[in-house]
């Protein structure tokens, strides 16, 4: 087994006219954007797949235009969490895991389920919800990663629950959603969301250097002593981990270039 997880660095999407002329080259064509991102980053999460359903064809071209260990997770569509009975949410499940994700092949990274800020956490109907996410699709593997917004899920039933099933707990980096780190899954995905267009790399070189730090403890398998989390007393086991760090949301023009430097920093350990 190997001693670390591979830690990764990117950001949401690829299609920012900020990004034009300052993360992209000058008048390089918007259909050779993801090529030249995929270049510069390590993964990318996808956006429009919570919002749109996309074909095969579109899968294995983005797939085609990453190099080779790149990966792409993807938003689940916004149809299967923003219903009132989560437990009912199985036919949309299945449609949007069908819709041809499988073409990414092993590029295809998390899935994550995004939850509505005023989603409370009502236990049988969200471990109703939980149960209808697969281990496969079409023979491609799937991890899965819950992201909540509302305060009631940061309490020990709900770190039990996702540890149950293997799926990871998003940690937010956010002003105003719940922080929680508990490792419940195989991996960490961590959403870096107070950065500032006023950092050339959206967080601060003191900020980055913490991050690296702490992304390289959870390769390490360990959790880092200076995060909240909702049950302390629950360890996760020791093993190592794979590491997806996004820089999202504030910060968005100086997105692309945090996930740079973090990325250099974890790589130069």
């Amino acid at each position: 087994m190997s001693k670390s997880g591979t830690i990764r660095a990117g950001m949401g999407g690829w299609t920012f006219e900020p990004w034009e002329g300052t993360f992209y080259p000058d008048k390089l064509a918007k259909t050779k954007q993801l090529r030249h991102a995929a270049s510069q980053v390590k993964t990318i999460e996808v956006n429009g797949t919570y919002y749109s359903t996309f074909k095969p064809e579109t899968f294995a071209k983005w797939a085609a235009d990453a190099p080779e260990d790149f990966v792409f997770s993807l938003k689940a569509t916004r149809y299967s969490t923003n219903r009132k009975v989560l437990a009912e949410a199985g036919e949309s499940v299945q449609r949007f895991l069908g819709s041809g994700i499988s073409e990414l092949g092993d590029k295809l990274g998390p899935i994550v389920w995004q939850f509505a800020h005023t989603k409370k956490f009502e236990p049988d109907d969200f471990e109703g919800f939980v149960q209808l996410l697969p281990s496969h699709q079409d023979g491609v593997e799937l991890r899965h990663a819950l992201e909540v917004r509302h305060g009631s899920f940061a309490c020990p039933e709900f770190v039990a629950m996702a540890k149950k099933y293997g799926a990871a707990i998003v940690y937010a980096h956010h002003e105003k959603y719940p922080e929680i780190a508990d490792l419940t899954g195989d991996f960490v995905y961590a959403r870096l969301q107070r950065g500032s267009d006023d950092n050339p790399d959206c967080y601060t070189d003191t900020e980055l250097d913490g991050w690296a730090k702490r992304a390289d403890i959870w390769a390490k398998g360990g959790q880092p002593d200076d995060l909240p989390y909702a049950n302390p007393a629950s360890k996760a086991a020791l093993n190592p981990r794979d590491v997806f760090v996004y820089f999202i949301s504030e910060g968005k023009s100086r997105a692309p270039f945090g996930a740079m430097a973090l990325q250099q920093r974890v790589d130069a350990t």
